[in-house]
């Protein structure tokens, strides 16, 4: 049975300045490569995009347009060549403590239990240890995860370490929540279980959610909008409106609605002879 997770962490408080409409800001975003032996790669392009507080959106687009980028320049990773980005009013310039960030590969620490992995965030900010553990176990309750707090990792099948890596993110209870192709790498089954899960950890932990993903059917069931990136370099080709009711289970992924925005989607990637 879910359970709901007390805040304890450091989430940002939303300034008076910063509107529901503007809980994340890109304004005129670029990014450029310059390699010191080759041409510079203009990797974005012009990027323009607000996100509001608690909102799921999806970034999609076809591989090499520049979604990874975004992301690591949303969470201070990667430095901007151009424009502004901004989380709750405050420039990004590094890494926030108001943000959390799950990658490709779980990336957790082996010599580490499950349990010790995720406190790693509170353990590098210095936070209130006794306060995060109860988060921690709470967290590890509400994704299944409850009697596996001593494994390590290699005891632990890929779908329940990268429910381990979502608990981790979210120990400090960050207000933005950033996703790098998430469950690119579990089988479809199990990738069709974490999408349900991730539904309902967001639902529960009022996260505000970016998510890059190569699927298309997979950022319609999930979010409230879909980012559509054009070939590199990586500009906005359309930001569509998932107006589908939640909660959502996954018969919504095989239906009438659904495919209307998946192909609509999809037309992008065709009309740009690209593959996804």
């Amino acid at each position: 049975m879910s359970m709901a997770i007390k805040a304890v962490g450091r989430r940002t408080q939303q300034p008076a300045a910063v509107s529901q409409g503007s809980w994340i800001e890109v304004v005129g975003l670029d990014k450029r490569y310059q390699p010191r032996r080759s041409a510079p790669t203009q990797a974005l392009s012009d990027i323009n995009l607000t996100v509001r507080r608690g909102e799921f959106v999806s970034v999609v687009g076809p591989s090499g347009c520049g979604k990874t980028t975004l992301l690591k320049i949303l969470a201070g990773l990667s430095p901007k060549t151009g424009g502004a980005v901004r989380i709750a009013g405050r420039e990004v310039s590094k890494p926030l403590p108001e943000v959390g960030m799950v990658f490709q590969a779980p990336t957790l620490l082996p010599w580490r239990t499950i349990f010790d992995n995720i406190m790693v965030p509170a353990e590098i900010q210095k936070l209130d240890r006794a306060k995060h553990r109860e988060r921690a176990q709470q967290l590890l309750n509400m994704v299944g995860l409850s009697g596996f707090e001593r494994k390590y990792p290699h005891e632990l099948s890929g779908g329940m370490q990268q429910r381990a890596g979502i608990c981790r993110a979210l120990v400090h209870d960050p207000a933005v929540l950033l996703m790098d192709e998430p469950f690119g790498a579990l089988d479809a089954m199990t990738r069709e279980y974490m999408n349900v899960e991730l539904l309902r950890i967001w639902r529960e932990s009022g996260q505000t959610v970016v998510l890059v993903t190569h699927s298309i059917p997979e950022a319609v069931f999930l979010s409230d909008r879909v980012v559509v990136l054009s070939p590199r370099p990586g500009r906005i080709a359309e930001i569509v409106p998932i107006e589908l009711e939640r909660p959502r289970d996954l018969s919504v992924m095989s239906s009438d609605r659904a495919g209307v925005y998946v192909d609509r989607i999809r037309s992008h990637f065709n009309a740009a002879g690209v593959i996804d």
